[in-house]
Formats: structure tokens, C-alpha cells, sequence
């Protein structure tokens, strides 16, 4: 499915969510206009290291961030994994990837940085 954010349009694959379009579509309206800090969703994570990246992730709270480092670390992995697996998220800002920022810089994010700098303000 399709969400807008910001003018930019992101793509959600929803079959790993086991709530119904419209639920989705409201949460995620919610959280635009600032009214949700969690989702109430059942996600199913992807049996590998992306799945592993994601469930960090999904812990990460609504405010906070992590680096790159800090995932990595906590999968005994390395920063460059965790970005190429921030990358294949495929249920972005619901799994929340740009939450994930480098030491020294807010990181790439797979629908530009500009938006990704607009999420984490909106969470500020």
C-alpha cells in the first residue's frame, strides 16, 4: 500500500502486517498529525539478519534514536550490515528505520534524508 508523508510517497507492504488496510492507513494518519507515538500492529519480521534489524528497530521509541553502531553491536554485527538491512525494510516508519542515524550524521534512509530529518522532528 501506499502512504504520503510530507509530499513523498512511501510503499508499505502490508502482508507482513495482520491488521487490514484501513487499520494501517489510520495509525499511520494518527502518527502524521502527531496524535500516535506507538503502533498497535502485528508485524511479521523476516526470518534473517533484516528480520533481526527490524525487531531492534521496533524498539527503538518514538523520540529516540540509535546509530548504526549500537544495532550492530547488539547483533554482533557491523554498521554497514545494519544500514544495508535498514534498507530493505519494507514496512518503513511503522518499523522504524529512521530512527536508526550514523554517529556523526542523520544516515541515509531509503525515501531521501530530507524526509527522514522531517520524521525525527516530527518525534521531536
Amino acid at each position: 500500500m501506499n502512504f504520503k508523508i510530507f509530499d513523498t510517497e512511501i510503499i508499505i507492504d502490508e502482508d507482513l502486517i495482520a491488521e487490514n488496510k484501513e487499520e494501517i492507513r489510520r495509525q499511520l494518519e494518527e502518527y502524521r498529525k502527531g496524535e500516535r507515538k506507538a503502533f498497535n500492529l502485528e508485524i511479521s519480521f523476516p526470518d534473517d539478519f533484516t528480520g533481526e534489524v527490524m525487531r531492534e528497530m521496533s524498539e527503538i521509541d518514538y523520540g529516540e534514536t540509535k546509530t548504526y553502531d549500537e544495532i550492530a553491536e547488539s547483533l554482533d554485527s557491523s554498521a554497514v550490515a545494519v544500514g544495508q538491512a535498514c534498507a530493505k525494510n519494507t514496512v518503513p516508519i511503522i518499523v522504524p528505520c529512521h530512527r536508526v542515524v550514523g554517529k556523526d550524521s542523520v544516515g541515509g534512509y531509503k525515501y531521501g534524508k530530507d524526509l527522514k530529518k522531517k520524521l525525527l522532528s516530527l518525534e521531536k
